[in-house]
């Protein structure tokens, strides 16, 4: 007969590859969903790549430390004289994690792993020790991400696109324009995406890179990336007679447009009376112009459809390492809670310091993680990729590159940062480049609101479980 521990070691087991599971339906999607809905990349095909990158950076790179409740959301020492408190509360945080992660998949919302097991930890930490044993600030600057990561990503994204459109669609040859400029959005964007994985994905290695080999390395990968696009983009051919599909306009009558209504709204601010009433109207006739020509400004153009390609091939690059990123870094909100748990009941005392998480714990995350992408991940990634705006692979790639500069800029600041946020923020930023029209609002409102409660929402349900399982294992 089963004794009580080898009963909640398989809860634990179970309770974990349902966490990973669900990060997989819902986190995933920060990887693939923008290349998913521009185009670059069928959903199948993104979920096999995403699924051997993700696979991949858990398990190879996965954290080998647990310190969750180490970081300073709840004090430790309330479980000193109670380890089998201290199981059933990481049990039932994984719990409490899985289900709101699943009914945030249910619905398609992209909410924050690390925000819901956040809540989770509180919700069954104040049950044990009191509000008074959480560490409210250190909650408060976590979750602090709400408001600034998409707020700089957005930004970003958007200064990032308006610079596309201004040297490469607005452009008089687009195509050449393309292969001029794309060895050097190569070389920034991966010589960023080696930072991000030497500094958040891969900061898990035993023997640790020192912070200047890590730039070098990052630059010197970013350098060859460059260097070997320059070889790649030679096969793309110029279309010939470029702009000769649209004779109405030109790129540079829409830029001129766009400069003439900034310039009259300054105008407007500074008068008054008849004159205020008259710049108005030129103001409204100027701004229906320009949302008539820039609405064409991608329609219907052999070499548009050319430089999309470009941007197709570097949103599958930024996907597989994304991806990988993201699995060697949030596996640890999925096993990360099991391990600390696990050793508990081996033990049978509750470690202050971080605890060793076995390697074959790894392969359960990302086996999890693989898996939930695979059979629920599509409804986030229908969320980011086509349901807050309309996406093209320039407008994907620009929301990634947005996403990736900030969280470079947040993880050398020391700012609190949440991917999932970041991405949509940066989504939105690409939308509002467009104008307020190209975004849907109602799926806007529904994500802001998922965030806002995503923390109480794991807090209550982590209570509900830890109740539950009380009755039963105390």
């Amino acid at each position: 007969m089963l004794d009580t521990n080898h009963i909640l070691f398989v809860l634990v087991l179970l309770a974990g590859l349902y966490m990973a599971w669900n990060i997989g339906a819902n986190d995933v999607a920060n990887a693939i969903g923008t290349s998913v809905g521009s185009g670059a990349l069928r959903l199948s095909r993104a979920v096999v790549i995403a699924g051997v990158f993700e696979f991949t950076g858990a398990f190879f790179f996965g954290s080998h430390v647990t310190d969750m409740i180490q970081e300073g959301i709840v004090n430790p020492e309330i479980f000193i004289h109670s380890p089998k408190v201290f199981v059933l509360g990481m049990l039932s945080a994984l719990i409490a994690s899985g289900v709101w992660l699943q009914i945030a998949s249910y619905y398609g919302w992209p909410v924050s792993t690390t925000h819901s097991i956040v809540g989770a930890v509180i919700g069954f930490g104040a049950i044990v020790g009191g509000t008074s044993s959480i560490y409210w600030d250190n909650v408060i600057f976590i979750t602090s991400g709400w408001i600034f990561s998409p707020l700089i990503g957005g930004f970003l994204s958007y200064f990032i696109f308006n610079l596309f459109r201004k040297h490469i669609f607005y452009a008089p040859c687009p195509v050449t324009a393309a292969k001029k400029i794309t060895p050097k959005i190569v070389f920034v964007f991966v010589t960023l995406l080696g930072i991000i994985l030497t500094f958040n994905g891969l900061k898990n290695l035993e023997h640790k890179l020192s912070p200047t080999s890590s730039l070098v390395g990052s630059i010197c990968l970013g350098a060859f990336a460059s260097v070997l696009s320059v070889f790649l983009l030679k096969r793309i051919k110029t279309p010939p007679g470029e702009y000769k599909s649209a004779p109405e306009y030109s790129p540079e009558a829409v830029l001129a447009l766009e400069k003439a209504h900034k310039q009259l709204k300054l105008v407007r601010k500074e008068t008054k009376g008849e004159a205020a009433y008259r710049i108005t109207q030129v103001l409204d006739s100027v701004e229906r112009l320009s949302k008539e020509y820039g609405k064409k400004e991608l329609i219907g153009s052999v070499d548009y459809a050319s430089v999309e390609k470009i941007f197709a091939k570097l949103q599958i690059m930024s996907a597989c390492t994304m991806a990988f990123a993201h699995g060697a870094n949030d596996v640890a909100n999925a096993i990360g809670p099991l391990a600390a748990a696990i050793t508990v009941i081996q033990s049978g005392a509750v470690a202050l310091q971080s605890t060793p998480i076995p390697t074959w714990t790894l392969a359960l995350g990302g086996f999890g993680i693989v898996l939930g992408l695979a059979t629920w991940g599509w409804r986030v990634v229908e969320t980011i990729g086509k349901k807050i705006t309309e996406l093209t692979p320039s407008r994907g790639f620009s929301a990634e590159f947005g996403a990736a500069l900030t969280i470079v800029f947040a993880s050398r600041m020391g700012l609190p940062v949440s991917t999932t946020h970041t991405l949509v923020g940066s989504v939105l930023g690409v939308g509002l480049a467009r104008g307020l029209e190209a975004l849907d609002l109602s799926t806007t409102r529904d994500i802001a609101v998922s965030w806002l409660i995503t923390v109480p929402a794991g807090a209550i349900i982590s209570i509900v479980c830890f109740y539950a399982l009380s009755f039963f294992f105390i």
